[in-house]
Parts: C-alpha cells; structure tokens; sequence
C-alpha cells in the first residue's frame, strides 16, 4: 500500500511540474478597441487616381505623463502602417524637422495649416500627417501563491490624428484610435516568467490605435485628385517634379493649369484654392535624371497659353 501511495504522490508531482512548466511562460496579445470619438468617422472607399502621393509625418506630440518616447514612436509606427500601403511615398522625418527648424517654425504635432502650406511648397508634398498620443497608461493584475504565480500587464493607448492638405492647409481628416496590448506572465514553483515590466507593450498598443485609421488616410488622400508641378520649361520640353519614384511611368498624360491668384477663405484666411487657367495636355516622355524624383514630358494639346514654374499637372479624373 506504502509502495502505491509513493507512485501516486510521485505521478501527482511529476504531472503538476509538467503543468507548471507549461504555464511558466509569456503569452501576449493584442487587442484594437473602437474610435473614441463621439461621432466615428465612417470608412471611406476612392478609385485610384494616379501614381503615389508624397506624404510627411510630424513627430507625434506625447500628451500623456508616460515616457518622452511615445510621440516619437507613434509617428515611428505609423510612417511603417503608410509605407506598407505601396500608396505613398513618406518623406524622412528628419528632412521636415529641418526645414521647420530652418523656418523657425514649430516642429510639433501641433503644427498649424500656414506651416503645412510652407512645408508642403518646399518638399512637394501631397498631405502632412499631425497627431498626438492623448492617453496612455500601463496596469497589472494577477496573484502570487506558494505554488503557481501569474502577472499580467496590459498597456492601452489613445493616439490623435490629423491629415492636412499640404497646399491648401486645410484639414482632410482627423481621428482618434483606441488600442490595447497585452502580456501573461505564468510561473510554477519558481519556473516561467516572472519578469518586470515588459516595454514591447508600448509599441504594442500604439500600433493597435494606429492600425485602426491607416487604411482611412490612404482613402481620405486618396480621393483628392493626383497632382505635381511644373519644375521648369526649356523650348518644347516640360520638366514635372514628380517621376518612377512615384509611379509616374512613360507615357501617362496629364492635364496642365496655370495658377494664378490664392483665393482666401474670408473668414480663416486659409487657402480655398485658385484662379487657374488651362494649359493643355502633356505626356511623360522619360525620366529626368538617375534619382526617379522628375520626369521629362511634351504637350501633345495646348490652349496656346505658355506654361511656367510652379504650374499644376493633374492626373485626368
């Protein structure tokens, strides 16, 4: 009976560490909750209307009292979320902190539409993305016995957004997401984890928010009609600042205006658009250089009107 009773006591023993050593371990999930908005801006869909748009993203201004790197690290994950899209082409971060510091302008995510109009004119850019990471905040729960321990963490996070019409300042679209991220920590007679604070929470959290309005700034920008401009013009030959890099292949044909006087919203003094006369047609008739940043075009129908530097070139709706 003695001999039955150890065999029992030692299978018992062996089937709890086999237990205990598969709960004696990390498991971590991550969880997307909904806009937190009071009114949740609807999902929209847009036709393609021509090659990639160049975009800049601001360094996301940390309004939450957890850890200076949380802005960054938004505008981090977000300029990724974009980039995979195949739809834009990101311009560098640095190159935009630049030229606000150059312009002496502020190199937040509250940068105000007079700065995106300036930033925009230098770099050529279609939108500039702003935002903020409004909450954020880190929890455990859990228990502690003599046998079994378990510890979970869970990190959520608010991130803000705001696309802005790089000529006209004017706001495109703005959001806010709400993510979570979550960590399991098990651990059986002193084996598994039973680590401190685990930081890969954080990206966790704000990639979940960020995830849930990514695919709504590719259709917001999206549905404003593809455009770049006249760089220069010698003889017969049209210089675009826009080629390959984008996706401005041989052959496309674009509409041409001549821009003329801002017409100015009366009461913000923001840019409506302007006063635009019609050049013509052109077609892409190859690239400008090595970089795949310009392209070299003809007109093949024209008004008889002269095109110039700075003249807008739209993909034909």
């Amino acid at each position: 009976m003695r001999d039955l009773k150890q065999k029992l006591l030692s299978g018992w023993i062996a089937g709890a560490l086999v237990a205990g050593l598969g709960a004696g371990c990390t498991s971590t999930s991550v969880r997307m909750r909904q806009p937190v908005t009071a009114t949740q801006t609807p999902q929209v869909s847009s036709k393609w209307t021509g090659p990639r748009r160049r975009i800049g993203i601001v360094d996301f201004v940390n309004k939450s009292s957890y850890g200076a790197r949380l802005g960054s690290a938004a505008s981090d994950i977000l300029i990724t979320e974009l980039t995979k899209t195949g739809k834009f082409v990101v311009v560098e971060r640095e190159k935009i902190n630049k030229i606000l510091e150059e312009q002496k302008l502020q190199a937040s995510g509250a940068i105000d539409p007079r700065s995106v109009i300036q930033v925009g004119k230098i770099l050529g850019l279609n939108a500039i993305v702003t935002g903020a990471v409004s909450q954020f905040g880190v929890k455990t729960e859990g228990f502690e016995g003599l046998v079994a321990q378990s510890k979970r963490q869970i990190a959520e996070a608010t991130v803000d957004i705001r696309v802005v019409d790089a000529e006209t300042g004017q706001v495109l679209y703005a959001e806010s997401g709400k993510g979570a991220g979550k960590s399991v920590k098990r651990s059986f007679l002193g084996l598994g984890g039973r680590g401190g604070y685990d930081e890969t929470l954080e990206g966790e959290a704000l990639r979940a928010a960020i995830a849930q309005f990514t695919e709504n700034i590719v259709s917001r920008v999206n549905a404003r009609p593809w455009s770049c401009r006249i760089a220069g013009v010698s003889g017969e030959l049209v210089y675009l600042n826009a080629g390959e890099g984008l996706g401005l292949e041989r052959g496309a044909e674009l509409e041409c205006f001549h821009l003329g006087k801002e017409i100015l919203d009366p009461t913000t003094g923001l840019i409506l658009g302007y006063e635009e006369a019609p050049l013509g047609r052109l077609r892409v008739t190859g690239p400008l250089g090595d970089s795949g940043e310009g392209s070299v075009a003809r007109f093949i129908k024209t008004t008889g009107a002269a095109p110039a530097a700075k003249d807008i070139c739209r993909w034909p709706s």
